[in-house]
């Protein structure tokens, strides 16, 4: 005040001034480009050297259009079951019940359908209605009881698989009806109207390089706007190109056998609902928030509690979406429906980044993780690799990723 009353300058602090206008946007190094690629993309390099090697091993097999999609549509049940994994993953639990919550869904499907004549559309909104309470069930104990979730989801494994025994009576229910395996087995082409459409698998190709390039450019725009450093434009329009590359490219080489399968619109929809939900909602921010500090997030007035209630709903719905899947997919309803899926589920999490602390992970990473999983199987069964060996190698990859993730961790620390 003396100073003020003075007429006496007050030092200011440098740091503090406003930056002047038209300061230079910050661009990244190509070192720290590098180390982005390294990071983030790892996962993304890993699966392109994966489906290299093996289509070399395999002259080509692998890669062919038809393979394509068989193996897209033989791991779709498992995609599904990693997108609704990686949030409980993200609060810091898991769900062990998946692979029998995918059984007694099954199961529901087939004694309404098949053995009591009851129409597609009521089974599908039982199954996912089931689904609901099944993850309600679980996330009451977890989030409100707190009983630590690896037992509340175990005890629902077991629960689960009993539960489909009793309703199948040991007996596998088949067939399904065409109009249930629909979106498990059949391609775009199958669609009324739809499938007459000239090049209509092309016209999704186009629309999904126009919507990523936006997405990139936005994405791009907002770091700006923040003060983020960000790639030079040679980087970004780089990036613009593998977009529109890999999406048309991908498109044309489905549109060599029987164009898009339908289960990959399905699969798409729910990776780009999901990936909006966790990255710009609240609800998403709260579920990262929650594993990332579970203390701090409920001193600043989360309600936890609710959040994880939440997680272990949709892992609920998903787990009944990827049954009613796998059961069309494999046209019948069996007690041994399921089996292990919840480890591929978790394992496809964990290979794609997903941190075991909890906090870390993304949508897209998990779905990479599920497809490295998936050429994994495809490329060693076409080689005649034993399933002892698959297994082996599965865990090997399993043990890398997450090492991976902990040395990453470890060097930002």
């Amino acid at each position: 005040m003396n100073n003020f009353l003075k007429g006496k300058a007050i030092p200011v602090d440098e740091s503090c001034k406003a930056e002047p206008a038209g300061e230079p946007i910050k661009q990244l190094s190509r070192e720290n480009i590098f180390s982005i690629i390294i990071n983030k993309y790892a996962m993304f390099v890993a699966l392109i050297v994966i489906a290299i090697f093996f289509q070399w091993q395999t002259d080509g097999v692998l890669l062919v259009p038809m393979n394509i999609s068989k193996l897209i549509m033989q791991n779709s049940y498992i995609l599904i079951l990693a997108i609704g994994m990686l949030p409980c993953i993200l609060t810091g639990d898991i769900d062990l019940s998946v692979g029998s919550v995918v059984a007694v869904i099954g199961a529901i499907a087939g004694t309404m359908i098949v053995s009591m004549d009851m129409p597609v559309g009521l089974t599908i909104i039982t199954c996912l209605v089931a689904g609901l309470l099944i993850g309600a069930w679980q996330g009451f104990w977890v989030a409100f009881v707190k009983v630590p979730a690896f037992i509340v989801t175990l005890a629902g494994m077991l629960l689960f698989r009993g539960m489909t025994m009793v309703i199948l009576n040991g007996n596998t229910l088949a067939p399904f009806p065409e109009s249930y395996q629909f979106v498990a087995q059949r391609f775009l082409q199958d669609i009324p109207l739809v499938g007459a459409i000239p090049y209509s698998t092309m016209i999704i190709g186009l629309i999904l390089a126009v919507c990523g390039v936006y997405a990139e450019w936005n994405d791009h725009q907002q770091k700006i706007q923040y003060g983020i450093p960000v790639s030079g434009k040679s980087w970004l329009f780089t990036k613009f190109g593998l977009i529109v590359f890999v999406s048309l490219f991908s498109t044309y080489w489905l549109t060599q056998f029987k164009g898009l399968p339908i289960i990959l619109i399905l699969l798409a929809g729910l990776i780009f609902m999901y990936s909006f939900i966790c990255h710009k909602t609240v609800i998403g921010r709260h579920i990262y928030a929650l594993g990332g500090n579970e203390r701090a997030t409920q001193l600043s007035g989360i309600k936890t509690k609710w959040v994880r209630f939440i997680v272990f709903v949709n892992m609920g719905l998903m787990a009944a979406v990827a049954g009613l899947v796998f059961s069309a997919r494999l046209n019948c309803a069996a007690p041994s429906a399921g089996t292990s899926f919840e480890l591929d589920a978790i394992a496809a999490c964990y290979i794609g980044g997903a941190s075991a602390t909890g906090g870390v992970g993304t949508i897209i990473g998990a779905v990479v993780g599920g497809l490295v999983m998936g050429v994994l199987n495809n490329g060693m069964s076409i080689l005649g690799i034993g399933i002892d060996w698959q297994q082996g190698i599965k865990g090997m990859v399993l043990l890398l990723a997450v090492a991976f993730d902990i040395y990453n961790q470890n060097k930002k620390a």
